[in-house]
């Protein structure tokens, strides 16, 4: 079944886009595309659930795929949602469902500061605070995403931008971004660590050492995303809640990017 009005169309993304290179790319690739990414399946999926917007989207879709959570250290939410969830980001799609779908059910509503590609997906344009993981942040990007952290509303965040590679035979994220540490501190925003347990395929992880041994800049392991998502169909996710880390604990003693690594490493200890 093929989707008059898809959600995501390849073909029409790759017209649009700025790249010489995806531009150049011949009618089988751009289908072989389109097949990788699951496009049809997840267009399928947009569709049925078309009705349900914003937090209602969230717990739809992981029944649909009988995705299940299973939370430690829940009593660790706090009484005062005004604060940044983060977490590590081992999945790439499933982890941030599951993270924003256990704040959405606590606190009613969200923000999620996601990549600006999320905003294909019109059910959760309501939540998403857009940004440009990729390159420079376009001015109006900025400007809502001040307006959401002035905001009270709670905010997830996944600081370290993409996917976990591995790195030294561990597979974490890389350096984390500092600006969650300076939004805290301005804002008044405690910040509450959330570790996912788990990982992806090892055909993920495979394509990445492999463009990065040929020295392909182009993150061609994005693509196996949705692969990666529907792969976690029946399973279960674990996710450890730390305890809240107060915006006053970051003082002068380290720069924001030191604090950024330093929560990070908090985060990992949570394993433990």
């Amino acid at each position: 079944m093929v989707f008059s009005n898809d959600y995501i169309n390849i073909k029409e993304l790759v017209k649009a886009s700025d790249s010489k290179l995806l531009k150049r790319l011949p009618g089988f690739a751009i289908s072989l595309l389109a097949r990788i990414i699951r496009q049809d399946e997840m267009n399928r999926l947009l569709e049925k659930y078309r009705q349900n917007t914003g937090v209602e989207f969230l717990p739809a879709i992981l029944s649909e795929l009988n995705i299940h959570a299973d939370i430690k250290g829940l009593d660790n939410l706090p009484e005062n949602g005004k604060c940044f969830f983060v977490a590590n980001h081992p999945f790439g799609i499933a982890d941030g469902l599951v993270l924003t779908s256990i704040v959405a059910k606590r606190y009613g509503n969200l923000k999620a500061i996601g990549n600006e590609l999320f905003m294909l997906i019109p059910q959760l344009r309501p939540l998403i605070a857009a940004v440009n993981v990729f390159g420079s942040n376009y001015r109006d990007y900025l400007i809502e995403l001040d307006r959401v952290c002035k905001s009270d509303v709670p905010i997830t965040h996944f600081p370290g931008g993409l996917v976990s590679r591995v790195k030294n035979r561990k597979i974490r994220d890389f350096e984390w971004r500092k600006s969650f540490i300076s939004k805290a501190v301005k804002c008044e925003r405690d910040i509450v660590p959330f570790y996912f347990t788990g990982r992806n395929s090892l055909l993920f992880y495979s394509v990445y050492l492999l463009r990065k041994n040929l020295g392909i800049k182009a993150n061609l392991e994005l693509a196996l995303l949705p692969r990666e998502f529907f792969r976690k169909r029946n399973k279960k996710i674990e996710v450890i809640i730390g305890k809240p880390i107060s915006y006053r604990k970051f003082d002068k003693t380290k720069t924001d990017s030191e604090w950024a690594q330093w929560v990070k490493s908090e985060l990992y200890n949570l394993k433990k």
